[in-house]
């Protein structure tokens, strides 16, 4: 048994059953031990998972493009880029550098910010981005940006799929929702049936479980599971506040509310990855291994739209990056020279086998 295993059983001991959104708060972001605290656990071909920013720089490269654009349309004197979730500091890097090398006049009014409350991936940000050090901030939390908000755009690369998660099941008999928490027996992590707490679901607000017709709730296999990330809502509606003027934009693994109760998503969309494998047993590997559930983006969109934002669009990442990359190859665009690496890299981040399909683009703006 690791170290975080003991802090997580040491817990139940102390409190009893604990939410699955708590273990798995836990189990990625815990200090020292969570997942996310390992530089060991970075994404790329060698690691747990592969992301878009470790196929190449071109996802930096498109989206540096993008918000060049954008400023350029808004006629901003000054502007921010706010990065969340920013990790090791590859994509800040690899849009610093195009800002740099394609728009050096936007690149000089530059400030690119990182929202980042962990200490030890400051750290690593920091080492990667030293050659941009005067033009990078960094920030732990919301109320420690500028009063004034952020001009520019605030965005997001895979990072809301990892926030923490309660685990909800129905009771066909009941005709109610339970929560799965997690407790301690025989030397494992299983997991325990326990009531929603507070309930009903409008109470935890989850909309698109507490208004289902008693038509479709009638219909719904015993057992069947899904998830709610209060958490996400909570940040994309926090982001969304501090978008003074200007774009919010996150890519990430998603889905509609109403695909979230599809028949084949009986067991809800939470999995596990390690080294590269996908695994339904996500209370196994504790802290060794990915943890990560579908974004609702219609509850994103809500969340985005009660702070006064207009939704752009919600596409594919397909979609959304061909749409930019037909405006980068246009002549004079200044996107840069379209070599055949970049050509491989586009074919990886759009191809449906691939990552095009599974990531979605969320856009709204002020």
């Amino acid at each position: 048994m690791n170290e975080l295993c003991e802090i997580i059983r040491g817990e139940i001991a102390a409190r009893g059953a604990i939410s699955f959104e708590r273990f798995m708060e836990l189990s990625l972001y815990c200090p020292e031990f969570g997942y996310y605290e390992r530089l060991a656990n970075t994404p790329g071909r060698d690691g747990d998972f592969l992301t878009s920013v470790s196929v190449g720089p071109l996802l930096g490269e498109l989206l540096a493009f993008q918000f060049a654009r954008w400023v350029e349309a808004s006629s901003l004197e000054n502007f921010q880029l706010l990065e969340a979730g920013a990790h090791d500091g590859r994509l800040a890097l690899d849009v610093l550098d195009w800002f740099k090398s394609h728009r050096p006049r936007l690149f000089a009014k530059l400030e690119y910010r990182i929202l980042e409350p962990s200490h030890r991936r400051r750290q690593w940000q920091a080492s990667a981005l030293a050659p941009f050090a005067d033009q990078v901030r960094w920030s732990d939390s919301w109320e420690d940006l500028p009063r004034a908000g952020v001009q520019g755009v605030i965005f997001s690369n895979e990072l809301l799929d990892a926030f923490p998660v309660r685990r909800l099941g129905w009771d066909a008999q009941g005709k109610k929702w339970f929560e799965w928490d997690v407790g301690w027996e025989a030397g494992r992590f299983v997991w325990l049936k326990m009531p929603l707490s507070p309930s009903p679901p409008s109470a935890l607000r989850v909309p698109h479980l507490d208004r289902l017709p008693e038509a479709f709730l009638s219909a719904l296999p015993d057992g069947f599971t899904t998830e709610a990330s209060l958490a996400a809502e909570a940040w994309w509606r926090r982001a969304a506040c501090s978008l003074n003027r200007g774009h919010l934009l996150t890519l990430d693994y998603g889905l509609t509310a109403d695909e979230f109760l599809l028949p084949q998503r009986a067991n809800g969309t939470l999995r596990g990855y390690h080294r590269q494998r996908l695994s339904d047993d996500v209370l196994a590997n504790v802290g060794d291994q990915d943890l990560t559930a579908h974004v609702n983006f219609t509850a994103l969109d809500a969340a985005g739209s009660s702070q006064g934002l207009k939704t752009e669009g919600l596409c594919s990442q397909a979609q959304c990056l061909t749409r930019i990359a037909e405006q980068a190859w246009k002549t004079r665009s200044g996107f840069g020279e379209w070599t055949p690496n970049r050509t491989r890299q586009f074919q990886t981040l759009t191809h449906p086998e691939h990552l095009g399909r599974p990531f979605k683009v969320l856009i709204q703006s002020r």
